[in-house]
Formats: C-alpha cells, sequence, structure tokens
C-alpha cells in the first residue's frame, strides 16, 4: 500500500522550507558542476511555490518528473543532466551569446514523491516522465528512460523554431555521464599530445648539462616539477571526467550498524523511512501493553541478528499517536515492513525464528526482481515451491517494469519473483506476446489470463491474482494460512507424522501425486464444457441459417459463453502436524493422531468433513483413497453422508446465520413477510374483539326504543312458539 499520506506530509514539510530566489542563478545548498571546463549551476527545482513562476520565466522549459527511489529514474539520472549540462554550456552559430538568454530554453526537475498534486496536475503516470513545455503548455512528452539523442531531438525542433538556423547541422552529443563534449574531448586530447612532446624535449636539455651542475639541475627540475603540477590543473581536471570514478554512486549506508531497534519519532519516520529507499522492520507498540512487554526481548534480539542487513525500528504509539493514526495501526504490537513509499503488515507468528526467517526474505525481495536464465531458474526450482516468473522483450515500457517493482513487498513469505528475457523459457511455457506472467508451482505452470497492457499494470488486479495461486500445492497448515487455505475451498487435509520421515515423505508424495491428477481433471473438464458451450451455440446459428431468420442469427451470435464457476467450490490440498496439533485434531475431527496418517476432505463453510470412503475405511494418503473419495464428495449434492464439526444445536444456529449472510435481501424479506402477517392476524383479532363489545353497547341502546321487540314481545313470544 502506498503511504500517500506521508507523501503529502512530505510534501508539506518541503513546502515550508524557503525555496529558492528567482534572482539567484545558483543554489547555494548543491554543488555546480563542470562541463567543458565551464561552470554550470544546478538543475532548477520547482516546488509548489515557484512552479508558476518558474513557467512564466521562460518560452521553453524541460521539466524531468521522477521519484528519488525509483529505479528507472536514477538509470536515468545521467542521460538528463548531460543533457542539461551540454545545452546550457552550447552557443549559437556564430555568436557568442549566453545559451538560456538567447533561446530562452531552460531545463528543471519536479520531485513527485514530495509535491504529487504537481504531477498529478501534469497528467504523470508513470516515472520517469519528461515533459517540454512551451509558454507553460506541455508541448512534447517522453515516458520512461529515453536516449539522449531522443530528448536532443526534441531540444533542436524547438530552438530551430525560435531561432532559425543558428543550431549546427550535425549534433555531436556525449554519452550520459560524460563532462566534455565530444568535439571538446578531441581539442583536450591534441593539447596532451603537445604537452607530452614538450615534456620529452625539456628532460633531454636537463640529461645534456654539466655534471657539476647535476644536484642544482636535479633540485630545479623537480621544482619545476612541482610547479608545473600546480600551473595546469586545468589539464588534470580535464582528464579526470573521462575516468570511470566519475560514474560510480556513493553507496547506501550501512544498514543497522549497531545491531539496535532505531526508536522513531513521526519527523524521524519521515526522513529515514518514508523519503528514503531503505528497507526497514518497524514495530508499534505501547508500553502498557503486556503482549508487546512479552514481544520486546525477541525484538531486541532481532536488531543484533540484523546488524548490518536490515534496519529496525520501533515507534512508541502513545507518544507518537499521529504517526500510528495515519499508518491505521489497529492493535499493539503491530509489525510492518516499509520500503520506499511501499509497506507490507507482518501476519506471522512472534518468535525470533519468525522474525529472522521473514527479514531475510525480505531482504531478499526487497533488492528488486532479479533477472533470470534458463539454468538459473532450472536450480531456483529445486529450492523455491512456487516462483512467479515475468516475461519481458526488448517492447517492454517502463510503466511495466514500473508495475513491477511493486509486487516484491507482498511476497515476502510467499513466493519469488524473477523476470526472464530467455528464449528458451520462451519456448518452455510457449510464451508468444509479452509481457506475460505465469506462476509456478513445483513446476506446474498456472498463466495470468488477461493481456491487455492495463491489465497488466493493474496492481490491485495482479495481486488478487497472485493471493488466489501464491500457496504451494500442498502448503502446510498453520495459524497464519489458515484461513487462507480453508475458507471457500473444499480442503483434503493430510494429518501426518513429519518424525517419521520416510512416511511422511512418502505421504506428501501421495498427496502431490493426487493434486496434480485432480487439476488435470479439472482442466480437462473446464475445456470439455466449454466446447460443448461453443457446440451449442454454433448448432443454433447453423439452424437459424437454415431458416433463414436473421433475428434468430443476430440472437445466436450474441450469445455469451459463461464460464463462470463462483457456484462451485474449489478443491486444494494441504497438511498437517499431527503430533503438534494433536489436541485441535482430536476435538475437532475425533481422529487420534497417534493412529497413524490420516487424511480428512474439509468444508470449513458449512462445518462439515468427511473421513471415511465409499467402503467405509478411512481415507490415507494414498492417491487412489483421496481421487475416489473427492470425487463423490465434490457432486451435488454429496454422494456421501458428512459429519459435522459442530454440535447439531449450533449447526441450527450456524445454518441461520449463513443463510443471512448468503442471502441478505431473501432473508430481509421473509422476516418482514413473516412480521407484516404476524402484526395483520393481531390487528384482525384485537379489531374482532373491539366490534363485539361495540355492538353490545348498542343493543343496550335499542332495547331503551323498542323493548317490546326485544323483551317478551310478540315477535319475541311467536318465534319462542315457533
Amino acid at each position: 500500500m502506498r503511504l500517500r499520506n506521508f507523501f503529502l506530509l512530505g510534501a508539506a514539510a518541503l513546502a515550508t522550507a524557503s525555496p529558492p530566489s528567482a534572482e539567484t542563478e545558483e543554489d547555494i545548498t548543491r554543488e555546480n558542476t563542470y562541463f567543458n571546463d565551464k561552470k554550470v549551476p544546478p538543475i532548477l527545482e520547482l516546488t509548489p511555490t515557484n512552479y508558476k513562476e518558474e513557467m512564466k520565466k521562460s518560452k521553453f522549459l524541460m521539466v524531468k518528473h521522477f521519484s528519488p527511489w525509483c529505479g528507472h529514474c536514477q538509470e536515468f539520472l545521467p542521460t538528463f543532466q548531460t543533457l542539461y549540462e551540454y545545452y546550457y554550456t552550447s552557443k549559437p552559430v556564430g555568436k557568442d551569446a549566453d545559451f538560456t538568454e538567447f533561446y530562452d530554453f531552460r531545463f528543471a526537475e519536479l520531485n513527485c514523491v514530495a509535491y504529487a498534486d504537481l504531477c498529478t496536475e501534469n497528467k504523470v503516470a508513470a516515472w520517469p516522465t519528461t515533459i517540454l513545455f512551451e509558454d507553460g503548455e506541455p508541448v512534447v512528452t517522453f515516458r520512461g528512460v529515453k536516449h539522449i539523442s531522443v530528448l536532443s531531438g526534441a531540444v533542436e525542433d524547438a530552438l530551430e523554431k525560435v531561432k532559425p538556423n543558428t543550431r549546427p547541422k550535425n549534433v555531436e552529443l556525449p554519452e550520459p555521464g560524460d563532462k566534455t563534449s565530444p568535439g571538446a574531448k578531441a581539442e583536450v586530447e591534441k593539447t596532451e599530445k603537445v604537452d607530452a612532446k614538450g615534456k620529452e624535449t625539456e628532460k633531454e636539455v636537463v640529461k645534456g648539462t654539466e655534471k657539476e651542475k647535476e644536484t642544482e639541475t636535479s633540485t630545479a627540475a623537480n621544482a619545476d616539477a612541482s610547479s608545473e603540477g600546480k600551473a595546469t590543473p586545468k589539464k588534470a581536471y580535464t582528464v579526470s571526467y573521462n575516468t570511470p570514478a566519475q560514474k560510480v554512486a556513493a553507496k547506501p549506508a550501512n544498514p543497522n550498524p549497531k545491531g539496535l531497534s532505531v526508536p522513531l519519532t513521526w519527523e524521524m519516520f519521515q526522513n529515514m523511512v518514508t523519503l528514503t529507499q531503505e528497507p526497514w522492520f518497524v514495530k508499534f507498540y505501547a508500553p502498557w501493553c503486556h503482549h508487546c512487554q512479552a514481544m520486546a526481548p525477541n525484538w531486541e534480539q532481532l536488531a543484533k541478528e540484523m546488524k548490518g542487513k536490515l534496519n529496525i525500528g520501533e515507534v512508541n504509539c502513545d507518544r507518537d499517536t499521529r504517526l500510528c493514526k495515519e499508518l491505521r495501526v489497529r492493535g499493539y504490537p503491530s509489525i510492518m515492513f516499509f520500503k520506499g513509499g511501499e509497506k507490507v503488515e507482518y501476519e506471522g507468528l512472534r518468535g525470533l525464528g519468525d522474525f529472522v526467517q521473514y527479514a531475510e526474505n525480505a531482504i531478499d525481495l526487497s533488492s528488486g526482481v532479479p533477472d533470470v536464465d534458463f539454468d538459473s531458474f532450472k536450480a531456483l526450482e529445486e529450492k523455491e515451491e512456487v516462483i512467479f516468473l515475468y516475461f519481458y522483450d526488448h517492447a517492454t515500457t517502463s510503466e511495466d517494469f514500473l508495475s513491477l517493482e511493486r509486487y516484491p513487498l507482498s511476497l515476502i513469505g510467499k513466493a519469488k519473483l524473477v523476470k526472464t528475457r530467455d528464449p528458451k523459457l520462451y519456448d518452455r511455457y510457449k510464451i508468444t506476446t509479452w509481457p506475460r506472467l505465469i506462476v509456478s508451482r513445483e513446476g506446474r505452470p498456472t498463466y495470468y489470463t488477461p493481456l491487455a497492457p492495463r491489465e497488466m499494470r493493474d496492481t490491485r488486479m495482479v495481486l488478487n491474482w497472485m493471493k488466489s495461486v501464491w500457496l504451494p500445492l500442498v502448503p502446510e497448515l498453520t495459524p497464519t494460512n489458515a484461513r487462507e487455505i480453508m475458507d471457500g475451498k473444499i480442503v483434503v487435509l493430510g494429518i501426518l507424522n513429519r518424525e517419521n520421515e520416510d512416511s511422511f515423505r512418502g505421504a506428501i508424495r501421495e498427496m502431490k501425486s493426487a493434486a496434480n491428477e485432480w487439476m488435470d481433471k479439472q482442466i480437462q473438464l473446464f475445456q470439455i464444457h466449454r466446447q460443448d458451450l461453443r457446440d451449442a451455440k454454433q448448432l443454433r446459428i447453423e439452424e437459424a441459417e437454415d431458416r433463414g431468420d436473421q433475428r434468430a442469427l443476430r440472437n445466436a451470435k450474441n450469445i455469451r459463453i459463461n464460464m463462470d464457476r463462483s457456484d462451485s467450490k474449489e478443491a486444494t490440498f494441504a497438511w498437517v502436524d499431527g503430533t503438534f496439533w494433536q489436541r485441535w485434531i482430536r476435538t475437532t475431527y475425533g481422529i487420534d493422531a497417534k493412529d497413524g496418517d490420516r487424511v480428512i476432505i474439509n468444508d470449513e463453510d458449512k462445518r462439515r468433513y468427511w473421513d471415511q470412503t465409499s467402503t467405509g475405511n478411512p481415507i490415507v494418503p494414498s492417491r487412489t483413497s483421496i481421487l475416489e473419495t473427492l470425487n463423490k464428495v465434490t457432486a451435488n449434492p454429496p454422494k456421501l453422508k458428512p459429519k459435522l464439526t459442530i454440535s447439531t444445536v449450533e449447526k441450527m444456529f450456524f445454518d441461520i446465520k449463513m443463510t443471512f449472510k448468503e442471502h441478505p435481501y431473501l432473508s430481509m424479506g421473509c422476516i418482514l413477510g413473516i412480521a407484516f402477517g404476524l402484526f395483520q392476524w393481531l390487528m384482525g383479532r384485537t379489531t374482532r374483539r373491539a366490534r363485539g363489545h361495540f355492538k353490545l353497547e348498542e343493543g343496550v341502546g335499542m332495547k331503551e326504543s323498542k323493548p317490546s321487540t326485544l323483551f317478551g314481545g310478540s315477535s319475541n313470544s311467536a318465534t319462542k312458539a315457533d
């Protein structure tokens, strides 16, 4: 998840700092550079306070939009810097004029992490993005890392437009990182050769002097050499431009040098975590929290274990409530891993071994997405159960790579992510379009089906798919992944004893074989069902064509083949350590792990399970036993009677609860209907009673007006006589 709030807060903090004065040509907080022996001031930095003003100052302004931690931006940095230095020091043809003033053309850069709003206004969707503005309006946009010649072409077009016939016909551009243009470099080399000849002549003259003056001459020669070294710093400086040392980036500081957990305040967190590319493992706690106190020794030991490897920090949420609120800390302790503007919450156990294992995986994945070839990927398959493989080619854009860099943090402790452009791997997985993403589990590929560029860059969509396939074929059931494995699925759960290595390996091998065969069968059934639907559609089309019914033909062609399988549950496989979870297994499923390896088929959503085959025998870790029973369990309705993991009364209330959850509107309608019917019945009963009492009172009134009729009159007597 991106820390947008921290970016905005960081932007606000940076905005409060005084921007460079418009009248000041040089920024004293940054060093000047030199190109062709000419001093070049630091490139203009745009901020919310000076953005509009600087846009109005020049007719042309080329702006690089970047992020400090973006790998592609770091790669593009020397290209744009050299482009700026080259043009800043260049002269119009036949005129001794300043480039910036003559062409009214400047260069600038905009930090999209600190000033996200400005980049959003410029419709910057990926980094780096270079935009050429003319009179404040964008005219040319370059997305991604571009060669210096591409950018120079746009610059030359703009210069020719504003000042025709003032540019050279052939522009000789330097390489990114160079400090001299090709023409100036040739002149420097020529000068060096002349100086070398002069030195040789001088040495010969010194050798021809008389012996009695040898000491004096030697002293003079040393003095001349010393004075020559001071008098020609220009030549030495020029030569040093072409050394590789100028292009080597400064090494990052050694992480966690003291092996301690660093207490972080809001300001420190901003400067050291959010706005940097350094990885951090941070706990959020409260001093009064008993769980935090119990975890403290393991956290201190983790910091010692990660000395020189990973930064470890801690935040007191009683003191820095603002920071914890921004990060949405919901309980104590909460543990999160950060890298730049990304974070992922740690959901594992709190033992030292669990912390260390997660931290080592985090260090590995946070270093970026490595490239692999056919041989290295084959070696990786032997070590990793789940590997996500990203295929790319020469046409893959920087936006694609930028979206790819967002996934590793979410995969910490889950799977490995690598990328490749090896043709052998293309052939192995039959890849014909790029970019493409697959997951390999035990050598079995599963493909990410969307192919559109927008869908390949949709982080949420890709991560949802990754979550659905990042478990191994037969993972171990643990407290951290229990919900992920059990909820919404029918799970073939092996209850195994890992202490018996031979039996354990054989059981895992049988379960993996059953899992592979089951998946193959489901794919075949899916393909058969899809083909049946296609055949049915084709029959309708042919029937309509035979009858010449155009309306029926259009309707038949518009039939969509719906392969939605949301109504059917997925069957997955897992195993659990029967010795460690012996009590839970006995109380939930009534199975004693001491009786040997067993298998149950569990339906957690309906609180039911199956532990016997159709013959009444226990299900064992055998491919035949598992598949035979699974086919009958997944039938609709199941052909085998299940057992319940809860009592009958609990099951009744659970069914009512699930009915409300699965069909809320229908359930609410039924309740309202019953309530309305009951209300009508009660109202009718009350009304009838009220009306009966009213008639009696009304009769009393009539008695007074017609006493003979009601009490002993002729009519009454006649009736009685009858």
